[in-house]
């Protein structure tokens, strides 16, 4: 895997992938531990690092979901939430913008609104794509990778290039130094979950199912096989957290601590037994079929939490067989929300603390609200008029 540089002028973002995002330098396979990565996997180097007080925290927004009229409150919750919570990376973890797009430019514009608060603070920040990023691409002709394209062109966006062949754009393992020595401490894995089902496979369509996609079986490969030679390269397995758009079916499961029976007496066990606390307001919506990535997940041990969004008005999380499984609440006041006049109530974001002192690295996470950050919650639309690009980026 090899990550690229898009513009000419050596940004931090050109800078960090030219010093080996994604992997620069081969493998070199450490005493003790089984060589079983697929040939030429090549394992990271660190691309951000830990403060020197060994702590390090990461802001999710999730569902920004707005075309270039963004909504002025989705920039404010996100300009409030990195003033109080000055985070050292930032994930926008799918459907950056919707489908309402026109042009080229609107696409433009629309995810130049929501990057802009982590450039101007010059916080490192990338993202993952969801369903809806791409809708507008039949008029607008912005697909995924000219989109990525055009993020990589922000100085402090840190996504990786796209693997030729892998299923997915952009996806990533960005590893965090440790204060203490130049290995890394912490693994911030970045997942493609895809869009839409196919309309048929082997000639039978998915009327009756779900028809979102799901991580295909190459991308659970490509987490393994850098997981393992991440192990190899630095000898020992590198916690980590994992953030994709679209939940697993082990969210659901988790909830109702069952794969068949959904009632409250199911859900009263599941609040014991995995320790969910958070809200549930609509079903889950995995894909049709399993991906199989949470079983990686416990063959390699490293991943300690997957997050999503998606549902924009679920916000719980739990421990399901020693993975967290969780969600951040839609950040977008454009998006669709609760009914009623109670639509923006669940706006905000999720907060994960880490820390090279505590046992486990990943120390925390939690929920900020606009509600608790006085943002009005009036349930109407407040676009803003679109702002101008920079020159070097029409």
């Amino acid at each position: 895997m090899t990550t690229g540089i898009h513009h000419a002028k050596l940004s931090r973002r050109a800078a960090l992938a030219a010093a080996g995002t994604l992997g620069a330098l081969g493998l070199t396979v450490a005493s003790g531990v089984a060589s079983n990565a697929a040939p030429g996997t090549k394992a990271p180097k660190p691309t951000l690092a830990f403060r020197p007080d060994g702590r390090f925290k990461v802001v999710q927004f999730n569902d920004t979901q707005d075309d270039e009229q963004t909504d002025r409150r989705t920039i404010e919750l996100m300009d409030k939430t990195l003033d109080a919570e000055q985070p050292d990376f930032v994930v926008i973890n799918g459907d950056v913008i919707n489908g309402d797009c026109h042009t080229e430019l609107d696409v433009k514009q629309a995810l130049n609104h929501v990057v802009q608060p982590m450039e101007s603070r010059k916080i490192p920040w990338a993202i993952t794509f969801g369903n809806h990023d791409e809708d507008s691409v039949s008029r607008t002709g912005m697909t995924e990778a000219r989109m990525l394209q055009f993020l990589q062109t922000y100085e402090f966006n840190v996504n990786g290039d796209s693997t030729d062949g892998l299923t997915g754009t952009s996806n990533s393992l960005l590893l965090v130094q440790s204060a203490k020595t130049k290995a890394p401490a912490f693994g911030l894995w970045l997942i493609d979950t895809g869009r839409y089902a196919p309309d048929t496979i082997d000639g039978q369509d998915f009327q009756g199912y779900p028809d979102w996609d799901w991580v295909r079986m190459d991308q659970v490969t490509w987490y393994r096989n850098v997981s393992i030679a991440t192990e190899q390269k630095y000898g020992r397995k590198i916690p980590s957290l994992m953030w994709g758009h679209i939940a697993l079916h082990e969210h659901r499961n988790m909830w109702f601590a069952s794969l068949d029976s959904r009632t409250d007496a199911d859900h009263g066990r599941a609040l014991t037994k995995h320790g969910i606390v958070g809200e549930r307001n609509e079903d889950e919506c995995p894909g049709p079929i399993n991906s199989g990535l949470f079983s990686a997940f416990l063959e390699r041990g490293d991943v300690k939490g997957y997050f999503v969004g998606h549902d924009h008005v679920n916000t719980y999380v739990g421990n399901y067989y020693g993975v967290q499984l969780g969600y951040a609440p839609g950040t977008g006041f454009g998006a669709y929300g609760l009914s009623g006049a109670e639509r923006n109530r669940l706006r905000g974001a999720r907060v994960f603390e880490l820390d090279e002192n505590h046992p486990d690295v990943y120390a925390d996470t939690r929920l900020v609200f606009a509600k608790d950050l006085g943002i009005d919650l009036t349930a109407n639309d407040q676009p803003i008029v679109p702002q101008p690009l920079n020159p070097a980026q029409l």
